[in-house]
């Protein structure tokens, strides 16, 4: 967590006199739009950061590597760009005049408009963002293991803990520096790596537990499998 061009959206009725015979037509067109205007979790990153203060794309994206982002979403630097252009064609940011000649994304200047807050707000009281959870690539792992040879699930879960050590390391040094720029406990860059380190040591020491009752590993007494 190291931690103009305000085009609006214009989606109305298509051009000319809507006759009885194209009424059905309407609808799909309707859900086509909606699908093209859904936010994205990029979209809705700029616009959280947009309304922080103005930047270009240039600065964006050198502050979401400042602020590890892909440690928290998966946003790739060629997302951020196309989310400007998309978000600025939505009026949901607009571009602020300059002094400076004109530019693309890149370089044009932008910030969160009133539309683009609400739209924001509607966003973070969508049901999913809490009713979500992970499927961790080593928690596959470990389903598949057992048909791993002699030897790999001890190297592996050793691998995995290693990673952790050192992850638990970075972010230990993560608070620090967000400690030392908020001045407080009580914010949410805080919350949110606090929470990766309890994570991170509930798995060190599962990972642990898991060593001593690895020489205990068997199959299951009562398999029960789908009858056709």
């Amino acid at each position: 967590m190291r931690r103009k061009d305000n085009a609006e959206a214009n989606s109305g009725s298509p051009e000319g006199k809507l006759r009885t015979a194209r009424y059905s037509e309407k609808p799909r067109r309707s859900v086509r739009a909606a699908r093209k205007l859904a936010l994205t979790t990029p979209d809705l990153v700029l616009l959280s950061l947009l309304a922080e203060r103005p930047m270009h794309g240039y600065q964006a994206n050198l502050e979401l590597e400042r602020r590890e982002i892909r440690d928290w979403a998966g946003i790739s630097r060629p997302q951020v760009y196309y989310s400007l252009e998309k978000l600025a064609r939505a009026g949901l940011i607009r571009s602020l005049e300059t002094d400076e000649p004109a530019a693309g994304p890149e370089r044009s200047t932008f910030e969160t408009t009133a539309k683009g807050r609400a739209a924001l707000a509607d966003a973070l009281e969508r049901e999913e963002w809490a009713r979500q959870r992970d499927r961790p690539a080593f928690l596959t792992w470990i389903a598949l293991s057992w048909q791993a040879r002699p030897g790999v699930f001890q190297s592996q879960l050793e691998r995995r803990r290693s990673f952790l050590e050192k992850e638990l390391q970075r972010e230990k040094e993560t608070l620090r520096s967000i400690l030392e720029e908020v001045g407080h406990p009580h914010h949410e860059a805080v919350w949110m790596v606090s929470l990766m380190i309890e994570q991170f040591t509930v798995e060190l020491r599962w990972s642990k537990k898991i060593e001593r009752e690895l020489k205990l590993r068997a199959p299951a007494n009562r398999p029960d499998y789908v009858r056709g």
